[in-house]
């Protein structure tokens, strides 16, 4: 197989441009209303057929985990179990710049290319509606990265309606360097009471403002748990310090703790970055991706 070309691919990071919870589920799960949007902040994934499964990554926040565990490993092998007939094998090189568990999807994402890549690598004319299926084994957010660009998510998050891709916008996206504790999605449930669940009005009339192809304004942005993370309660100091800076509001991406400054086409960004590095953040300027350059990043080579 030394002759077969490395499909490289990006896994693109994601915001949330609202984030309602409407109500608690008999499963256990919540209902909830957000609209999600792909920005150019991504990992990289370069896989090559092989005898066998395996992946390598260097990040040190994954350091020690089985790769089993591993979203990309696990959408790799799953594909391969679901494909047959014969075993699929890859050799998985994962470089990982979104940070881990700070509520932008680095892993769903991740998960999302390994599946478009085994299909590429192994059994091209495997159909879009059995990825989609697969990718829903995997998490809520594993099917929205099949595509990207910007789409309406409801249920518990794994109902999707695409929406149409609206003007770029830039953003800064920022995030503490200390991690956040593992349980950190289900602290934020937990702290958040029926009080605040709302009924998904703002999340529906964004997307309807999105449908007219009309640009995303930072008066259009919600997030639930912005409350409880200003609180300090659930991520110490780090949204809560944010939004005391003065540099105008931060929104939060998902459950946090990352957070994004949503940009006028004409604002510089390092204004806003470097206090925010002072601070110890980690932060960046990002830019909206559409749905096709999601995957028209995949190329072999």
């Amino acid at each position: 197989m030394s002759d077969t070309p490395t499909l490289r691919l990006r896994a693109h990071a994601k915001i949330n441009w609202t984030m309602e919870v409407l109500s608690a589920r008999a499963d256990g799960y919540h209902e909830v209303r957000t609209i999600l949007q792909t920005v150019d902040l991504c990992d990289q994934l370069a896989m090559r057929p092989d005898d066998a499964l395996s992946l390598r990554c260097a990040a040190a926040a994954l350091a020690g985990e089985p790769i089993e565990r591993n979203l990309a490993y696990r959408a790799a092998a799953l594909f391969a179990h679901d494909a047959g007939p014969g075993a699929f094998g890859a050799r998985i090189d994962l470089v990982k710049r979104v940070p881990v568990a700070a509520g932008l999807a680095g892993g769903s994402s991740d998960a999302a290319a390994a599946l478009r890549g085994m299909r590429s690598l192994h059994a091209p004319a495997y159909s879009d509606a059995g990825l989609e299926q697969l990718a829903a084994q995997l998490g809520a957010d594993v099917p929205f990265f099949l595509r990207g660009g910007a789409a309406l998510a409801t249920g518990r998050g794994e109902l999707l309606q695409p929406l149409p891709d609206g003007p770029r916008r830039r953003l800064v996206v920022a995030w503490p360097k200390t991690p956040p504790p593992p349980d950190k999605t289900a602290r934020m449930y937990a702290a958040l009471a029926s009080e605040r669940h709302t009924d998904g009005t703002r999340t529906e009339q964004l997307a309807t403002r999105l449908g007219l192809g009309r640009p995303v304004r930072d008066e259009d942005l919600c997030n639930v748990f912005e409350s409880i993370a200003r609180s300090g309660d659930a991520h110490p100091g780090s949204f809560a310090q944010a939004t005391g800076l003065g540099l105008g509001r931060p929104h939060l991406c998902g459950s946090g703790p990352a957070f994004y400054f949503l940009l006028d086409d004409d604002q510089p960004s390092q204004p806003i970055i470097e206090p925010l590095l002072e601070l110890s953040f980690a932060a960046i300027a990002v830019h909206t991706v559409s749905a096709a350059e999601t995957t028209a990043s995949d190329e072999a080579r």
